[in-house]
């Protein structure tokens, strides 16, 4: 369950007991997370079941925590299940009404972007679009040009762009010396990609140690030259109509 008082203040109390501040000296000291678990991967149709928002403080220890359990109002696929283990049933029984918690999410992550700090979401598009989509679902005011975001993915393809291999979060957890033990476990990946974002600035400071809107400018200019990449790649190998979006961090 959400810590609902937190979700109306611009300020909370940490896990340590003092007050986090408005501002902090670089994007990486104060970080906020960011994780959904869904019912699918079409992030138009598909409904939240979990997600977690989170505070890591400069050493990677979480300070703050919001989670949440939804009833998505429809069946959870078994595929989905099978990934994020959370069943219909149990969704049905202990979840809250998925408006509910749509727009909490949306009130803590506005909270923490009041407050200064950067965002972590790996693969940002799909859950800041899927979450766009279910506050238009429910009738309430999404996330406008929510920033700054730090995005792991399109900063490691950045960084380390020519390593072979998936670029999924368990492997850049692996690559960064990032334990990631309950992988699509809301919590413990929207945890995993904040220490990842922490350990790529330690490793390249000279790309990413710079101010926190001006890196998640230059992920949008890098999210669109990846994607031309990519679409070019797939048309000359598989599909020649092949068409990827650029958009980032939302895409509608």
């Amino acid at each position: 369950m959400p810590r609902r008082t937190l979700a109306r203040v611009p300020f909370a109390v940490s896990a340590a007991g003092h007050t986090v501040g408005a501002m902090s000296n670089s994007w990486f000291d104060t970080l906020g997370v960011f994780d959904l678990e869904t019912t699918g991967i079409d992030v138009e149709t598909s409904r939240i079941v979990s997600a977690h928002v989170g505070v890591l403080d400069a050493g990677g220890a979480l300070v703050e925590e919001w989670n949440w359990l939804a009833d998505p109002g429809i069946d959870i696929p078994e595929q989905a299940s099978a990934v994020h283990g959370i069943t219909t049933a149990r969704a049905r029984a202990e979840g809250r009404p998925a408006a509910e918690v749509v727009a909490e999410i949306i009130a803590i992550l506005t909270s923490l972007f009041d407050r200064g700090l950067a965002v972590t979401i790996y693969n940002a598009p799909y859950d800041l679009s899927l979450l766009h989509f279910e506050a238009l679902r429910y009738d309430l005011e999404p996330l406008t040009e929510p920033a700054p975001i730090i995005d792991p993915l399109v900063l490691d393809r950045v960084v380390d762009k020519y390593r072979k291999g998936k670029r999924t979060l368990e492997v850049a957890a692996a690559v960064y010396g990032v334990d990631l033990a309950d992988a699509h476990d809301a919590s413990a990946d929207a945890v995993a990609a904040g220490r990842v974002a922490q350990a790529m600035v330690r490793k390249h400071p000279e790309q990413l140690s710079i101010e926190s809107t001006l890196l998640h400018a230059q992920q949008i200019a890098w999210s669109a030259e990846q994607s031309a990449d990519f679409e070019d790649y797939m048309r000359r190998t598989h599909n020649p109509a092949f068409v990827a979006s650029g958009l980032w961090p939302i895409r509608r």
